[in-house]
């Protein structure tokens, strides 16, 4: 969704994104589901020069570590928002990644599956929307698996989910228990019987932080105010910012959406999660 925002144009030579500490396959072989893709992921841009990743087959985790002097041991699984066809890799992935490492936060981005962008027929009849849950929920497993590791407390492991991949976070949340991170962040999020996700609040729900624009011509911010409702009626923890101005993506700059992160830090602050437990 936040790809048709921006125009497509082919990636120029020496686009790259900073290095990970390390990509992690989601699966051992081939993900589930997915066994007779034989296509290969493809990295472009926007019109912007932002870099966009499409096609993934294999989903996998890319690794980016707090400097050790800053770590509090927590992680974010963050997955990057796109309409289920495009990963916009830099503001809704990598940067956000860069940002959290400053918070000393583990962050690991989700490269999941997706619908082919010249429609495949190999994917004819799949739901890759609920094969991309599936790789947001065996994320969280996998991070929290390793996370004695990497010196993460198991109960300390975030989720964060843009636009359409909101539904993936939110997927995540809804899902079995051992798929479910301890706190999710939608953002501006595709939730409710219209995208297939209908909300359910699951027994010990994890805390919420949701945002959104209130001129979002895209999903309105009603969704997001029924995710709040729900929790809150359910008796759980959750915030909610409904901005006046950014539109979908944030991408209409000048307003309160801008620091939208520096939101997201201070309810982490007051829920514990950037203060290393002794």
């Amino acid at each position: 969704m936040v790809s048709m925002l921006w125009g497509m144009s082919p990636a120029a030579s020496g686009q790259t994104l900073p290095e990970p500490a390390s990509v992690i396959p989601l699966y051992e072989g081939v993900a589930p589901g997915s066994e007779s893709w034989d296509w290969e992921e493809k990295y472009v841009e926007s019109a912007a020069g932002l870099p966009i990743v499409q096609n993934v087959v294999k989903p996998v985790l890319m690794y980016y570590p707090p400097d050790p002097g800053t770590d509090v041991g927590t992680a974010m699984v963050i997955a990057p928002g796109g309409g289920f066809r495009n990963l916009m890799m830099s503001y809704e992935g990598v940067d956000l990644a860069r940002y959290v490492n400053k918070l000393g936060v583990h962050a690991y981005v989700l490269k999941y599956r997706l619908i082919h962008k010249e429609g495949r027929s190999q994917q004819n009849g799949q739901d890759v929307r609920k094969l991309a849950a599936a790789d947001g929920q065996q994320a969280v497993r996998l991070v929290r698996k390793r996370a004695n590791e990497i010196g993460v407390e198991p109960d300390r492991i975030g989720m964060i989910g843009f636009s359409a991949e909101g539904y993936v976070t939110l997927a995540s949340v809804m899902g079995p228990a051992d798929g479910r991170p301890d706190f999710a962040v939608p953002v501006y999020a595709a939730a409710g019987s219209k995208w297939g996700l209908p909300i359910a609040v699951p027994e010990n729900a994890p805390p919420l932080c949701i945002f959104t624009a209130a001129n979002d011509q895209v999903i309105p911010w009603e969704r997001s105010m029924d995710m709040f409702v729900a929790w809150k009626k359910a008796g759980y923890l959750a915030e909610l910012h409904i901005f006046q101005t950014g539109r979908h993506g944030f991408v209409e700059k000048g307003g309160a959406a801008d620091h939208y992160m520096d939101r997201l830090q201070e309810w982490m602050k007051v829920n514990g999660w950037l203060n290393r437990e002794q």
